[in-house]
């Protein structure tokens, strides 16, 4: 019982931390170091909370957060993303299990396009001449939340009915 209160709770952190991130980017373009630290450093608790693993459970978000590192760490190079949403897309790898991930990314690409058009639309209205910043940290808080309105607490109800 204590497995699933925790479960739910740190839920509830990531979404509110989410939310956060997504205000935050949207004002000023940044999110937040501590912000991505504290997501990263909760994971531990989460995976305790599902009942995750070491092998191959752990092992798996690790995997996932490096490669997803490794990628946003080169785009980041040549500039085609920022460093807090590297950071954000890393530490919500550590959550997020692999499948889920890749609705996550999916969703993200999608509503950063969306956002994109928005922004870009906006810009031009303005008749600005300097360069669109897109907050895309609203993308990445907006997959993330996708998945676990659609996959994660699905499967949290599932588990908590059979056992």
């Amino acid at each position: 019982m204590l497995q699933e209160y925790a479960y739910y709770g740190l839920l509830g952190a990531l979404t509110i931390a989410l939310l956060f991130a997504s205000f935050t980017d949207l004002k000023s373009r940044r999110i937040a170091n501590w912000l991505n630290a504290a997501i990263a450093l909760a994971a531990p608790a989460f995976w305790w909370a599902s009942g995750l693993d070491l092998w191959p459970g752990v092992a798996q978000q690790f995997g996932i957060a490096l490669a997803t590192f490794a990628v946003c760490a080169a785009l980041f190079a040549v500039r085609m993303m920022g460093g807090g949403d590297v950071k954000l897309l890393t530490a919500l790898a550590l959550w997020v299990p692999p499948a889920a991930f890749m609705k996550l990314i999916v969703v993200m690409a999608l509503a950063g396009g969306v956002l994109t058009l928005l922004f870009g639309a906006w810009h031009i209205t303005r008749r600005r001449r300097d360069r669109i910043a897109i907050p895309y940290g609203v993308a990445i808080a907006f997959g993330a939340l996708w998945v676990i309105g659609t996959d994660e607490l699905g499967r949290a109800s599932a588990l908590s009915v059979i056992g």
